[in-house]
């Protein structure tokens, strides 16, 4: 299956350190990889590059971090003090219809791409990665609980906002774990499948009855649905830790003035299981850049 990326070039730029783990895959397959902002060593098959430019010069391919580039153009990149912006003019130097692969496309990627004729494949919009995916952000999230709850999981009465890839595997967890698990879902069919699951499931409006019971509520929907309102409903010693991207679900703000602990955690499969994103990423990105370079 990947007997033509040998010897293909290929612009890794920025990330954590899931992609240090994909680098090296990578270079084992025999592409040819150069590196920008990851502590990476040089090898036969690893440039390390100290600019965006150097890193992309000549190459057939990028493959860009899992949060990818903000809408000021910055690129997601904790290993360097300051994240550097990707500009038209840096991306310009690949040729048109390159595959460029990221976690989530914003709205300045999706318009440099759009300009500059390049193929962009967002991973996280496709099931095979954002199912594996949805495994360490699970257990991420139900690992920061147990660090910021003074009760255990089991028992708990456990709430999960949203039943897509990552609510599903994470109520599955806490069923596992013997929580008393609620699932709030607009979709009828997830409803069913999570009352499968042995999860008490409800319509989202139905919530502002029930959230005063909640001990911890895991939001991975995202777009605003845990309002000021809302909070003002739920108990004073309630966690909330919301999977959903920037800016989350959350009114924080509000939260913050009554009192209630909520944390914003996207990215939690680098934080906490960098070795097992990098391999989920190493397993789909070569057979996808088999496809769109064949």
């Amino acid at each position: 299956m990947f007997r033509k990326l040998p010897g293909l070039k290929i612009a890794v730029l920025g990330g954590d350190a899931r992609e240090v783990f994909l680098v090296e895959h990578l270079a084992g397959l025999g592409l040819l990889v150069r590196v920008f902002g990851l502590p990476v060593a040089k090898g036969e098959s690893i440039t390390p590059c100290q600019s965006l430019a150097e890193a992309l010069e000549g190459a057939q391919a990028v493959i860009l971090p899992a949060p990818g580039i903000n809408d000021k153009g910055e690129l997601y990149c904790p290993f360097l003090e300051k994240p550097p912006v990707v500009s038209e003019a840096e991306l310009g130097v690949l040729p048109a219809g390159a595959p460029v692969f990221v976690g989530v496309a914003r709205t300045y990627l999706k318009n440099l791409a759009g300009r500059l004729g390049l193929k962009l494949i967002e991973l996280l919009n496709l099931d095979e990665v954002a199912i594996l995916n949805s495994i360490p952000s699970a257990e991420g999230a139900i690992q920061l609980a147990m660090e910021k709850l003074p009760t255990t999981i089991h028992g708990s009465q456990s709430f999960v906002l949203g039943f897509g890839r990552t609510g599903a595997t994470l109520a599955y967890l806490l069923v596992a774990m013997g929580a008393h698990t609620t699932v709030i879902a607009r979709n009828p069919a997830q409803r069913a499948r999570a009352y499968q699951m042995n999860c008490r499931v409800h319509d989202f409006p139905e919530l502002p009855g029930l959230i005063g019971e909640a001990e911890v509520i895991f939001n991975t929907v995202p777009a605003l649905v845990i309002d000021e309102p809302l909070l003002q409903k739920a108990s004073p010693q309630v966690l909330i830790i919301d999977l959903a991207s920037a800016p989350g679900g959350v009114d924080f703000e509000a939260a913050r003035r009554l009192g209630i602990h909520a944390f914003l955690a996207p990215g939690l499969p680098g934080k906490v299981a960098p070795k097992t994103a990098g391999q989920i990423l190493a397993r789909v990105i070569p057979r996808l850049l088999a496809e769109q370079l064949s």
